[in-house]
């Protein structure tokens, strides 16, 4: 374990599905991050930006995940034009 990284355990499970013939269907992973993720979860909760607090750990879950790939994969081909856009994003949402 990497003493520079904070340790995940992540399990969705799947409720409800938009077809008639559902299955019930989950997925775990356990992975690393740099940030405190539930840190920035709850700082995201208190931002302006959503009005819905669930709306809110979405987001933020979601671009943790995101951009931790991201910045491991940051000189593959399909991230390259994308990381200046993105560092452009971040920079905007943490001056909101």
């Amino acid at each position: 374990m990497d003493k520079k990284e904070n340790r995940y355990h992540l399990r969705l499970t799947q409720t409800a599905a938009k077809t008639a013939t559902f299955e019930p269907a989950s997925l775990e992973l356990e992975f690393g991050n740099h940030d405190d993720i539930l840190h920035i979860v709850r700082l995201m909760q208190t931002k302006p930006i959503f009005t819905d607090s669930e709306e809110a750990a979405q987001f933020a879950l979601g671009l943790k995940l995101f951009s931790e790939v991201l910045l491991k994969h940051r000189t593959h081909p399909l991230f390259e034009e994308f990381g200046p856009a993105f560092g452009a994003f971040m920079k905007k949402l943490k001056a909101s």
